[in-house]
């Protein structure tokens, strides 16, 4: 997008330029010249005839020229006709209509002349016609009977006007009848029907004629259509009709195409170059006929070529030579097909391709007027000097005429005069003014001094030098105040004087100077050439898709000039922004609120500046969920399916993925809606398996990425008719709730599955691996049946069996229960224990008779308990933990014990009823474990060389406590640790005295319990001695003494100085010995330590032992 409007800009400038080399042949107003024509009225020139006629031409010349006028040929005295006037200075007429003149008796061929005493310039000859709307002609017209599946013509045949009316049909209600490929107008008016139908039938198919020239509208009578159709005709109309017509015809039958226009197989048509060309082909059949158009030996010109008019019209503008040959329109339909082919010849009114230019010349130079023109056939070329045919001017001995060319050799001040080149052929003619004025004149240069020219980095710079000078000056550009001529590739030097910088740089900036010389003097002038930096989008707008209702923004960040002033629109489909406040424009973005679907389209980002454009463009596409189906219909119904039909709603720009089928059953539950099936969202119809005794009604969800539409409007109801049940209950159960009990239950069929009305049950049961028979009940529409007396926990077989009014369902399959439950009648037996470790103990025991547990067994559960602690003697609240152990399990582990404890645990049996009763309990104990970390630790009392340490006993002991263990290390000031020390204290202590250690030393101490299994884990404190009173009296006094204090004022005093005179010697550019340079640059790893320098070592010591702890 950027690049185009780049290149675009291009074209304007190259554009800009030629419009300035046409001018720069312009003779500057205050020097002598022939007349030129500058403005003229067109050659065919239709006038109002109520307006006042104005015939314009204008000229320039010096001295300024007179006008003068001719009408048919012949000297128009304009001076005897009080309705025509001149306008002053000028050669432009006014005929005054509307003071009682009429435009009729003006009509004709006007010329002007101006005319000076250099030359005379003629205008073309302009043909005056008044317009024309006449009334139509009074007909009667007779109604259009016609049978259905006809053609028909209805004919306009508008007045004739000038020019031309533009015809259209309408109705009595002012509305344009609707038009398509079946009923259409042709280009000459005409209506025509390729098959009419029963809804042509109107009485008021009105037939208008515009004619734009006078503003009326003409309008034919009304035209009235019956058609009849086959079934339709009354005895009334069947006696008024031949046999032929009526009985001997049959219903309305399809037919192949014929050609209403244009008759027969073949045609011609013959078109001026340049004009717009239009074919048209129009036929009768039934079906309606599709028109094809191709060209013979040949394809139809791309990007010319148009169809209109429902492809009946082939339309190829600007039309050229090569356009000419056989052009074949074929109707088809799908009883054949009919052809017609129209031979096209492509003539031309004369074209210019070469048009005579002014000519300026000094005395004694040579020059050539040349006139070259095109056309078929080719044109003829005359010649006029002064509008008077050349052969019979005033001689010239400078002047020769050649065909299409004058040739004028050492021409003097007289040979000044205006020649008129005429180019004609039978399609028209072009008329040329060219002069040739005699001047010796020093050259000038036109263009202001000192203009600026701006233009933008890598474009092409034009810097103009308009001059002027008899003869012709040369031009020659400098840069520069003192610069050398300009020469080279990277430099064109146009004839108009204009210096061409085809890619302008940075450099190519400053004062530019333009000489132009002849025989008869110099001249030079100076401008001015800015290089601007290219405006730059650096952040386009993105593709986005937005869901409905959301926002969005669009980026556009710019760089530019500086000195340019960039102006930001944004467009909407290459058109204005909506008046919307929803749309908030930024400095570089554009926001859009609350999105619509209207939003939906391109958006772009244009950026403007006095020397250059670009822009950048993105699409938004608004989604949302479909639109819901409509039109829902059933097809094909049967008793167990049906065909549903659909069609889809907008999909909203986001396809539509599937679509969900959902029923109701409004016999058993209205208003509820069920899930039926889904298919592909390029599926529209569907067969649905039906259940009997079911009124279904259906709707349609359309699925697309972003959700779910709303449902269809509900399709119309079908009964489907009563049937046995096909299936039976499901999720058969026996399940006692009582020893002596059998619970049965099933889930019960849903409405539309009970297949007709009376829906009941056949419950049957029989103890399984008996002998017995199937005792059956019939029950009502429920869900649970109760079976009393029976043993305890006994299987049974089961099965529930469906039925209806009309019967049974198929045969159930058996599914197997249980009588109710009971308690277990026994505990487990040999439970035993193995102690693993302090922590964890694996327990035994035999599994109980199945028999005995009188139902499900689901598993085993052990409870178990400490009743106290082996180091400690004191009660504490018994807690019980259970651990429940499932299926037929005989052992499990017991976690999570703590050491040194006595714990006792017995076993149940568990069934779907409860628990059995528990074992005899079985006692265990846990060895001794390692203790956990004393309490606490505590350091107080620190002395110069001692520290006392408390502590208390472990928390857990775990076992009986044999010792602590203390070990200690001291710290120096760098953290690192000294050797360890490793004391063992007796577990009866709980303080102990350090001695001997150094002053001002800190220690780090690690302190644990043990048992007879091992140390337990450990807690760390730390503790500092004291320090020497008089050593931290002396550091002291140093640190308060003056003497110190002035030192280090000092030291950072000169270290300030010296910074000050590096920061002026570096700003001045300083220079410094090399060996000066060698140490500033020098590796710091090799610089030898300088001894004397003890200052800041001391500060340094100072600093570490200021800031050692007391």
């Amino acid at each position: 997008m950027m690049k185009k409007k780049s290149i675009s800009a291009s074209k304007a400038s190259l554009f800009f330029f030629l419009c300035q080399m046409i001018s720069a042949l312009d003779v500057p107003l205050d020097l002598s010249q022939p007349p030129t024509i500058t403005q003229q009225s067109p050659k065919d020139y239709i006038v109002d005839p109520r307006e006042n006629i104005v015939i314009q031409c204008e000229a320039k010349g010096k001295p300024p020229p007179s006008f003068s006028w001719t009408r048919n040929g012949t000297h128009f005295d304009i001076d005897k006709d009080e309705l025509v006037t001149m306008k002053p200075n000028s050669g432009t007429l006014v005929i005054n209509i509307m003071n009682g003149g009429k435009a009729e008796a003006y009509e004709g061929v006007y010329q002007c002349t101006a005319r000076n005493e250099r030359g005379a310039a003629i205008s073309n000859n302009i043909v005056i016609r008044p317009s024309r709307s006449p009334l139509w002609t009074k007909e009667k017209l007779e109604p259009n009977q016609v049978r259905e599946g006809d053609s028909l013509v209805l004919h306009c045949r508008p007045p004739v006007g000038l020019p031309p009316p533009i015809i259209f049909w309408m109705d009595n209600a002012f509305q344009r009848l609707p038009q398509s490929e079946r009923v259409s107008q042709g280009l000459n008016g005409d209506l025509y029907f390729s098959n009419v139908q029963p809804e042509d039938t109107r009485e008021d198919y009105i037939c208008y004629a515009r004619f734009n020239h006078t503003q009326t509208i003409q309008q034919k009578q009304p035209i009235s259509v019956k058609v009849f159709s086959m079934d339709s005709l009354n005895d009334t109309i069947a006696a008024n009709l031949s046999d032929t017509d009526i009985y001997g015809a049959k219903p309305v039958t399809e037919r192949p195409p014929i050609l209403l226009t244009p008759t027969g197989t073949t045609s011609n048509k013959v078109e001026l170059r340049g004009n717009v060309l239009l074919l048209e082909c129009i036929a009768a059949g039934l079906p309606t006929p599709v028109i094809r158009w191709i060209k013979e030996g040949g394809e139809l010109p791309a990007n010319r070529t148009f169809f209109e008019n429902f492809k009946k019209t082939l339309k190829i503008i600007d039309v050229s030579e090569a356009d000419s040959g056989n052009y074949k329109c074929i109707a088809r339909n799908i009883l054949g097909s009919t052809h017609h082919v129209i031979s096209v010849t492509v003539k031309a009114a004369p074209y210019w391709i070469t048009a005579p230019r002014n000519l300026v010349l000094s005395p004694g130079e040579d020059g050539s007027l040349i006139c070259r023109a095109n056309g078929n056939p080719k044109p003829s070329i005359s010649w006029l000097s002064n509008g008077v045919p050349i052969a019979i001017a005033p001689e010239d001995p400078s002047r020769k005429v050649d065909g299409d060319t004058i040739i004028f050799s050492a021409v003097q001040e007289r040979s000044s005069a205006v020649y008129q080149c005429n180019a004609s052929n039978e399609y028209g003619y072009l008329l040329a003014n060219a002069f040739v004025n005699v001047l010796a004149e020093p050259p000038r240069i036109l263009t202001p001094a000192n203009k600026l020219y701006q233009v933008i980095l890598d474009s092409p710079a034009l810097i103009d030098c308009a001059y002027f000078g008899s003869p012709k000056p040369e031009i020659e550009w400098f840069k520069g105040v003192k610069g050398s001529i300009l020469r080279g590739n990277e430099y064109v030097f146009h004839d108009n004087g204009t210096l061409e910088i085809p890619v302008a740089q940075k450099d190519s900036s400053g004062t530019y100077t333009c000489v132009a010389r002849n025989e008869l003097g110099k001249i030079q002038n100076e401008v001015q050439l800015e290089v601007k930096d290219p405006t730059l989008i650096i952040k386009q707008p993105e593709y986005k898709v937005i869901q409905r209702y959301g926002h969005v923004s669009f980026e556009c960040i710019i760089k530019h000039d500086s000195t340019l002033i960039p102006t930001v629109i944004w467009l909407k489909d290459n058109d204005e922004l909506p008046d919307d406040e929803r749309f908030l424009v930024g400095k570089d973005n554009l926001t859009i609120m609350n999105v619509t679907d209207k939003d939906d389209g391109t958006y772009t980002c244009i950026v403007n500046t006095t020397l250059d454009s670009v822009s950048a463009s993105a699409v938004l596409t608004v989604v949302a969920r479909p639109n819901p189906p409509f039109d829902l219909e059933l097809t094909g119904q049967l008793e167990r399916s049906i065909e549903l039909s659909w069609i889809p709603g907008d999909e909203n720009n986001s396809p539509i993925t599937s679509f969900v089928i959902e029923y109701e059953d409004g016999l058993h539950e209205p208003g509820v809606w069920h899930y039926q099936t889904e298919v592909p969202g390029s599926q529209t119809t569907v067969q649905l398996k039906l259940s009997p005794y079911v009124n279904y009604s259906f709707r349609v969800i359309a699925v697309n990425e972003i959700g779910r539409s709303q449902p269809s409007e509900p399709s119309e109801q079908y009964l489907t008719k009563s049937a046995n049940p096909d299936e039976n209950p499901s999720n058969v159960q026996g399940i006692g709730s009582e020893p002596d009990n059998l619970v049965i239950t099933w889930e019960s069929l849903k409405g539309f599955q009970s297949n007709g009305p009376g829906l009941q049950y056949k419950v049957s049961w029989r103890q399984k691996d008996v002998d017995d028979e199937w005792t059956s009940v019939v029950v009502a529409n429920v869900s649970k049946y109760i079976v009393s007396g029976t043993p305890t926990f006994v299987p049974y077989e089961i099965k529930v069996q469906a039925l209806n009014d009309l019967g049974y369902a198929p045969e159930p399959s058996e599914v197997i229960g249980h009588s109710g439950e009971d308690l277990p009648m026994v505990a487990p037996g040999n439970v035993q224990v193995h102690v693993i470790n302090s922590t964890l103990a694996k327990v035994h025991w035999d599994p109980v008779p199945l028999k005995s547990v009188r139902g499900h067994l689901q598993g085993y559960k052990v409870y178990y308990w400490k009743v106290q602690s082996l180091s400690r003697r004191s009660k504490r609240h018994i807690e019980k933990k259970i651990l429940t152990f499932r299926g037929n399990k005989t052992f499990g582990m017991l976690p999570g014990l703590e050491p040194y404890s006595s714990y006792k645990l017995n076993v149940r049996v568990v069934n779907g009823k409860g628990e059995g009763p528990a074992s005899p309990d079985k006692v265990f104990k846990t060895p001794e474990g390692v203790p956990s970390s004393p309490s606490f630790l505590k350091i107080t009392n620190p002395t110069l060389d001692s520290l006392t340490l408390e502590w208390g006993s472990p928390t857990h002991p775990n076992g009986i406590l044999i010792s602590y263990i203390l070990k200690f290390q001291p710290i120096n000031n760098t953290h690192e640790l000294g050797p360890l020390v490793e004391i063992r204290i007796p577990a009866n202590e709980s303080s102990l005295i350090l001695k001997n250690l150094n002053y001002s030393t800190r220690y780090k101490f690690y302190f644990n319990a043990q048992t007879s299994v091992g140390s337990g884990s450990q807690i760390t404190e730390e503790a500092v001695t004291i320090m020497d009173e008089a050593m931290a009296s002396r550091q002291v006094d140093i640190a308060t003494q003056g003497w110190f204090i002035g030192l280090m004022c000092a030291v950072a005093l000169l270290i300030l100085i010296l910074l000050i005179v590096c920061f002026i010697r570096r700003n001045k550019g300083g220079k410094y010995p090399v060996k000066e340079k060698e140490d500033a640059h020098a590796d710091p790893e090799i610089q030898p330590m300088k001894e004397d320098d003890g200052t800041f070592g001391e500060y340094r010591l100072f600093s570490f032992v200021s800031s050692a702890p007391f």
